[in-house]
């Protein structure tokens, strides 16, 4: 449990709510104290509260603190029962009178009045030094209805952040903050915060029947203010948790919840009007992946929004992919063992903040993904694992719930409520933040019951087999739940297997007997590792391998593609993009060109991490983020990086000027090879269409010589063709090898076609030629 200092909150605002003061003599049962300020006489002794209520009440393992404490009709009056750890005395104020009530001993407070209905009432409380007036907590009705319940209760609450977790509203004519947290095997819950010092003893939770929901509405408890839960578990101890639907958490490494209001105005409404216009796999799609708190550390969310997106705008791609944003403990997870599901992390500022952040690019016309992390969480013990004591957000099959990889927990799919958690959550970022996308991480240890699992270590499903059923029908959900709430949404799946149908609809059966996944892209790690294994070699060695760079067009159109190099191939020893390729620092830019070039030329979407853009040459590392420095014009190889920037920047130019690049990126006709065999040339060339037929051809060369009249078919309805991009040229830090003007093709047959061109092929480059 975190310790936390003493509230940096004014006096008269946590008492707004009846703090718990300093340790205070209470009197014995039965005696009452003076009156301090009262006009009526002391209540009558009320009815002894048996000890059974009063052991339970005390630990804070009663399930329902409203039926014993505030007021009720009773033989003979109306009673009212306070629980005030620590207070000298408690009257009762109503009517304009104020009546004191007996002291029970233990905190607790008691007495009878007149009868008559129960009355409106508030509590004079007077601890040693402070007096103060405010609402009673149990004197209000619960105030989550019966059809929220409903909804938890089948894991069908689509907004479900607003029934749990911390929400500030008015209640029966207060306003105050109804705290709620699903807890089913819990005795007791209670709620602790900077508003009563962290003892809740006064402030236990009621238990709303079979939902596993407990539920107290605190009136003077605003946004801003920090909070945890007390709970005590099955066996009688007592742990304390941070609020697994807390929408604003404190700064790692503190951890506690924090109460909190939006009052962020949207000003995007254009984009988010206009994003849905066009579907992702048909559009420009070109993603720049970055890890907010390194790259430009320092800077918080307002800071990053007055750079990130002029700078994004520049280079030309059409969105950002922020690695995962919601709150973690451990800054060197990057973002990948959540804590806080549905709390932007508060290392750079609030919710609000990071709105402003979403807002400032879509402004700036580019769209925001964000990491999302389904697959597993930490085992900190003020978190989700076996939050009330037994397993809940965890499978409780210990084999099933240890993710094998990562020493984390893994989701329980197959149970509503927690199905329910991670749905929402999706459709939270999504409305509340007004992301574009999800790129859901780790798929493929979700969909393996053997995932990293040896033979004998994993049970087969109903059918025998080694899918995972619910996390199947999970993903089915998620996607299919987000498609139809938030139009305009892709989803991104980082699956690394050949799973059948992870971008077919869900409601589309395959050959396996199941329905596609639904999501929007797939990433395609095959193609990747593969085309990166190419790069690598000297280019004596390339001839061997190449397979390796045209395998991936013989399943490109089985899924919807998105071609990664992310963060995940620049860490770990695997060395940054430049620093894979061979041969001198010449040889390695000018491959490193080449492949991009390649890269966005070839079917599917592109994503590139932060600082291969510039061709850094060190590995990126969270402490410090990109080597900026590398752009400083007092540096003498600035040059050298600047090129790279710049092509990068033309490339995704081109590219979004270039619908045959990706209007038809899922269309088998949208695509055909010219020379997929020149494995001793080094060579890739290929023609993209546009839905209106018009072709681009581009050339992709891995060797490091000038190959003159290098002759290529193409279609015989182009009457010329002019270079449109070539990654040698001098402006990119190349040799400036180039094919200027117009280039005619020949009545010469060629791969196939009956019309050829004759071009010079710069070493380490790729050309692109379009219709002159």
């Amino acid at each position: 449990m975190t310790v936390h200092p003493p509230s940096r909150r004014p006096a008269a605002a946590r008492e707004a709510v009846g703090l718990a003061q300093p340790a205070e003599p209470v009197a014995p049962a039965g005696a009452v104290a003076a009156p301090e300020g009262a006009d009526a006489p002391p209540a009558r002794p009320a009815p002894r509260l048996p000890d059974d209520d009063r052991a339970r009440l005390l630990a804070g393992a009663h399930h329902d603190p409203h039926g014993v404490l505030g007021a009720r009709p009773v033989p003979g009056g109306v009673l009212f029962r306070v629980l005030r750890p620590h207070a000298r005395q408690v009257a009762v104020v109503t009517g304009g009178r104020c009546t004191v009530l007996r002291p029970e001993g233990d905190g607790l407070f008691a007495g009878v009045l007149p009868p008559g209905a129960v009355p409106a009432y508030e509590l004079r409380v007077t601890y040693p030094d402070a007096t103060l007036t405010v609402r009673d907590p149990y004197g209000f009705l619960p105030a989550l209805g019966a059809p929220e319940l409903e909804l938890l209760a089948e894991g069908r609450h689509e907004q479900l952040w607003q029934a749990l977790g911390a929400r500030v509203l008015t209640h029966q004519g207060a306003t105050g903050t109804r705290f709620t947290v699903w807890a089913p095997n819990a005795r007791g819950v209670r709620v602790l915060g900077d508003f009563n010092h962290w003892d809740g003893t006064a402030f236990p939770m009621r238990s709303l029947g079979s939902s596993g929901v407990w539920e107290l509405f605190l009136p003077g408890v605003g946004a801003g203010e920090l909070y945890k839960f007390g709970i005590t578990r099955p066996d009688g101890s007592y742990t304390v948790r941070a609020d697994p639907m807390a929408r604003r958490t404190e700064c790692p490494p503190a951890t506690a919840s924090v109460v909190d209001v939006s009052h962020h105005e949207w000003r995007d409404g254009a984009w988010m009007a206009a994003r849905g216009a066009r579907p992702p796999h048909a559009a420009p799609f070109s993603v720049y992946e970055v890890h907010l708190p390194s790259w430009r550390p320092g800077l918080t969310y307002r800071q990053l929004a007055t750079q990130l997106p002029a700078y994004v705008q520049d280079l030309g791609f059409t969105h950002v992919e922020f690695m995962p944003p919601a709150e973690h403990p451990f800054g060197g997870s990057w973002g990948y063992q959540v804590t806080g599901y549905y709390a932007p992390t508060a290392r750079m500022g609030t919710p609000d903040d990071f709105r402003y952040l979403v807002d400032a690019l879509h402004r700036a016309g580019i769209g925001v993904l964000v990491d999302w992390v389904p697959a597993h969480f930490p085992r900190d013990d003020w978190a989700l694992a076996e939050f009330d004591g037994r397993p809940l957000y965890e499978h409780p099959d210990p084999a099933r719930a240890a993710h094998p990889d990562w020493g984390t927990l893994e989701f329980d799919y197959g149970r509503a409520e927690v199905r329910n958690f991670l749905v929402a959550n999706a459709v939270y970022w999504c409305e509340e933040f007004h992301v574009d996308g999800l790129r859901v991480d780790a798929v493929a240890s979700m969909l393996y019951l053997d995932y990293s699992r040896p033979a004998g270590g994993w049970t087969p499903n109903a059918h025998g087999g080694r899918e995972n059923l619910d996390a199947v029908a999970f993903l089915q959900e998620m996607n299919a739940t987000l498609y139809r709430r938030c139009p305009g949404v892709v989803t991104v799946a980082e699956e690394s297997t050949a799973w059948d149908g992870v971008t077919r609809a869900t409601h589309e059966t395959g050959a396996g007997g199941l329905g596609g996944l639904g999501f929007g892209l797939k990433w395609n790690m095959g193609w990747m590792h593969d085309s990166l294994r190419y790069v690598a070699k000297e280019p004596v060695h390339r001839r061997h391998h190449h397979g390796e760079m045209t395998f991936a067009m013989v399943y490109a159109y089985s899924e919807n593609y998105l071609l990664p190099i992310s963060h995940d191939e620049v860490v770990h020893g695997k060395r940054s993009l430049v620093s894979k390729m061979p041969g001198d620092w010449w040889q390695r830019r000018a491959t490193h060109r080449a492949y991009l070039g390649h890269m966005w030329a070839h079917p599917g979407k592109q994503l590139l991490f932060m600082g291969q853009e510039f061709a850094q040459g060190a590995e990126w590392a969270e402490r410090h983020g990109p080597d900026w420095w590398l752009l400083d014009p007092s540096y003498a190889a600035e040059p050298d990086h600047r090129g790279v920037r710049d092509l990068v920047r033309d490339l995704n130019r081109g590219y979004r000027a270039a619908p045959a690049l990706w209007e038809r990126d899922t269309d088998p006709a949208g695509f055909a090879w010219v020379a997929a065999d020149a494995a001793e040339d080094n060579v890739f060339a290929f023609l993209r269409f546009a839905a209106d037929g018009s072709p681009l051809l581009s050339v992709s060369h891995y060797s490091p010589v000038v190959r003159e009249g290098y002759r290529l078919g193409v279609p015989d309805t182009v009457a010329a063709w002019r270079e449109v991009l070539n990654t040698d040229a001098a402006r990119y830090g190349g040799g400036g090898v180039q094919n200027p003007g117009g280039l005619t093709p020949d009545p010469v047959a060629a791969h196939g076609r009956e019309s050829s061109l004759t071009v010079t092929l710069p070493p380490l480059a790729t050309l692109w030629l379009r219709p002159a």
